[in-house]
């Protein structure tokens, strides 16, 4: 059954929904939008020979996808509240299945960035949807519990697999093929969702979504991530840096502006983040996705461009990663009923600091067993730990007609966090490294970036101990017929 809550606090149940359709669709769509993320890390060296990539415009490729997701993001849940969860889902599937096609027949650089943009933007539409499916089909106690951890589970594994089978299809098929794995799983998530997903009525009415809003946020955060890559061949202090970060606050003051005083349907409620579940989950996760794309960035090019690993290998040495996230997940269920959500981010995120600490002590004559695999395990079950909980986190409160933006803006905030952190931790430690590029350089540049992916990490667990309330781990069992409206539930559990 899918329920959604009425005005009076209670469930109403959908007809014909079917919960575990919309847990695989759920499942399916979170796996393909995080394996796109890092899939195309390990091949870079080969798209950048294949197309002729300069080493600058390469992680356009990243940051393309990043922030046309991250961006637009707002927008995505917007049209999920405003014309329904099915629809929008629908619409973003197919739009990321055509992009992955045409990304992996690119002839240019220019092509292949235009590919992913537009993957972004499909993404941008399906995964809040996704995710407020999931929201409502699972509103209470065990199966949510569940669900989440099903979801953080395919998040996890979708981020650490990536970087495994763009290996493999970049060593033994083409890296044309990190593009076209999409198109296989969006078909079929396409499918699935729709014969076998029932979406009740739309629960947001009135005007047109602010799509200025949705267009200045995008366009700011693009030039603010353009300035900071672009450091590298302009000082901090030049013109045209300063020029462009200005232009880059700019656009984004605007967006804060337009929010206010719209006369259409604001692209996000601004109050919404006096919610402090929702203030503080998504800094938590901005800083956590931050840290997580530039270590795998950072410990890719380890492997290849300083121990001489191919890109077959790569991957499979990323493999203990996605199992540890995946055990992370497990356990986080296990805990759920026994720690608040507070308790497992605070202890994920220090396990995860601690791992990339561990990390920056990689060396030039350094090894997998040595440098590689006891860190990862460490970072990943930590990494683990914190995904459901964000999550769960971020969406408690919310009334029914806002689940939609406040899914997008959780993971947009990771994305967007994401791009900024390649660019900033990226831009820091090419300018270590400095102009002769050895070995040892490169070495010392990548254990910069990942000692400064710890620093984000302890900053995240602040966040969580200052701006979460404390609150007591979820029953159990909740009784199915309880009237009490949700956000008051957790208003009373609270007790900071």
């Amino acid at each position: 059954m899918t329920g959604r809550e009425s005005a009076g606090g209670s469930m109403v149940v959908e007809p014909g929904a079917r919960p575990g359709t919309v847990l695989a669709v759920v499942a399916v769509v979170q796996f393909m939008v995080s394996l796109d993320l890092s899939v195309v890390n390990v091949g870079l060296p080969e798209i950048a020979a294949g197309l002729g990539f300069s080493a600058v415009g390469l992680t356009w490729v990243i940051h393309a996808y990043a922030l046309t997701f991250g961006g637009l993001l707002l927008l995505g849940g917007k049209a999920a509240d405003r014309y329904g969860r099915r629809r929008v889902l629908l619409f973003g599937l197919g739009l990321f299945g055509l992009a992955s096609l045409a990304g992996g027949f690119a002839l240019e650089p220019g092509h292949l960035v235009a590919a992913r943009a537009v993957q972004g933007i499909g993404a941008a539409a399906l995964a809040p949807a996704a995710l407020a499916l999931l929201t409502t089909t699972f509103p209470t106690g065990k199966a949510r519990v569940r669900a989440f951890g099903v979801w953080s589970a395919m998040n996890a594994a979708g981020g650490a697999l990536g970087v495994l089978i763009g290996g493999v299809l970049t060593e033994y098929v083409s890296w044309r093929w990190v593009m076209f794995v999409s198109v296989p799983m969006a078909a079929c998530a396409l499918a699935l969702a729709w014969r076998g997903i029932v979406d009740g009525p739309p629960t947001a009415r009135g005007g047109r979504p602010d799509v200025l809003g949705a267009v200045l946020v995008t366009a700011g955060m693009t030039l603010l991530v353009f300035g900071v890559v672009r450091t590298d061949q302009y000082a901090w202090t030049s013109p045209v840096t300063l020029t462009t970060l200005a232009v880059a606050a700019a656009l984004l003051a605007a967006f804060v502006h337009v929010e206010r005083t719209t006369a259409r349907e604001p692209l996000i409620r601004l109050g919404l983040f006096a919610n402090r579940s929702v203030a503080g989950a998504n800094a938590y996760n901005l800083l956590v996705g931050a840290a997580m794309a530039a270590a795998f960035y950072f410990v890719s090019l380890y492997l290849q461009q300083v121990l001489g690993t191919g890109p077959a290998l790569t991957g499979i040495m990323f493999l203990p990663f996605a199992l540890g996230v995946v055990a992370g997940s497990v356990l986080a269920v296990r805990l759920g009923y026994r720690l608040a959500p507070r308790t497992l981010l605070v202890i994920g995120g220090l396990l995860t600091a601690t791992g990339f600490a561990w990390f920056s002590l990689i060396s030039p004559d350094g090894a997998f067993t040595t440098d590689i695999l006891g860190p990862s395990i460490v970072a990943s079950v930590g990494f683990g730990l914190c995904l459901g909980p964000v999550v769960s986190t971020a969406t408690a409160g919310v009334a029914p007609h806002e689940i939609g933006i406040a899914s997008g803006l959780l993971n947009s905030s990771r994305q967007i966090g994401a791009s900024l952190g390649l660019a900033v931790l990226g831009t820091a430690a090419h300018h270590r490294t400095g102009p002769i590029v050895t070995p040892e350089a490169l070495n010392d540049g990548y254990a910069l970036g990942l000692t400064l992916g710890a620093a984000l990490l302890v900053t995240a667990v602040l966040v969580a101990l200052t701006v979460l309330r404390r609150t007591s781990p979820p029953s159990r069992a909740e009784p199915a017929d309880d009237r009490e409206p949700l956000p008051a539930r957790i208003d009373r559990r609270s007790t900071g």
